[in-house]
This record gives structure tokens, sequence and C-alpha cells, in this order.
């Protein structure tokens, strides 16, 4: 088992992966403070000071009772709350990780495409399509001009 983990390892797939998944972490921390720091403040002020990281419901009150002025509060008095406000911040995090991996996905589609097609001519016995080069057509066998 070690030895077919070191061929596993040899291949260079584990490291790709590992790789993959390191920078995949540093974005999605980069995402998130985005998202966080830049956008939803931005959104907030625009929608009439809207602090988003505060916006909750308290499904069962905490000791002491509410009403809570910020979710930390309600957290630490025990309260159970439905973050929304959070929950719409993952979501615009996931728009931009989403966005950002199709235009990865498309950079990669542009250049993995394959060259011009090759130059066909039709076969005039069997009008099968055959290269422009070629002296018999491969579908009929017959012996092209």
């Amino acid at each position: 088992m070690l030895k077919e983990f070191r061929e596993f390892i040899k291949r260079g797939n584990a490291i790709d992966l590992a790789v993959g998944l390191v920078i995949g972490a540093a974005f999605g921390a980069i995402v998130t403070s985005l998202v966080n720091d830049v956008v939803m403040p931005v959104v907030g002020l625009l929608l009439g000071k809207v602090d988003f990281a505060n916006l909750f419901f308290v499904l069962k009150q905490g000791d002491p009772a509410g009403p809570y002025s910020t979710l930390a509060l309600a957290q630490e008095a025990g309260a159970v709350t439905m973050n929304y406000g959070v929950f719409v911040s993952a979501i615009v995090s996931f728009v931009v990780v989403a966005f950002a991996v199709f235009l990865v996905v498309k950079v990669v589609n542009r250049m993995r495409k394959p060259d011009e097609e090759p130059a066909t001519k039709d076969c005039q016995f069997c009008l099968s399509s055959i290269p422009d080069g070629a002296t018999r057509c491969p579908a009929c066998t017959s012996q092209l001009t």
C-alpha cells in the first residue's frame, strides 16, 4: 500500500491537488474579506445604513431576555437566532467565487481549443468527407483525381 501511495505522489496528481486546495483556501479568505469588508458595507449604506452582520431574528430569548442590539449580544445571552444577514453575505461570497471560477474555466477552454479543422473535400464517388491531400478515399477506396 505504501508503494502505491508513493507512485500516486510521483505522478504529480496529489501535488496538483494540494496546490489547488491551498490556493482555493487562500482565495476563499480573500473573497470573504472582500464581501464582508468592502461589498456588504457599501450595499448596507445604499440600503439605508444596514449592517448585514447584525441582521437576525430571535427565535428563542436568552438570559437576559432581549431586545438585543447586536448579534454578539444575543449569542452572549444564549438566545437562539436566525442570522439571515450572515446568510446573505455567504450568498454574495458564493456568487463572487462562482464568477471567478467561471472566468478561469472560460480561459482554460479557450486555451484548449483545437487548431482549425484541416481542409477537406468530398469524395466524388461516395461523397464522404476526406482530407484535401488524400489520393484515395478511405471509405470507398476509390482512386481520386
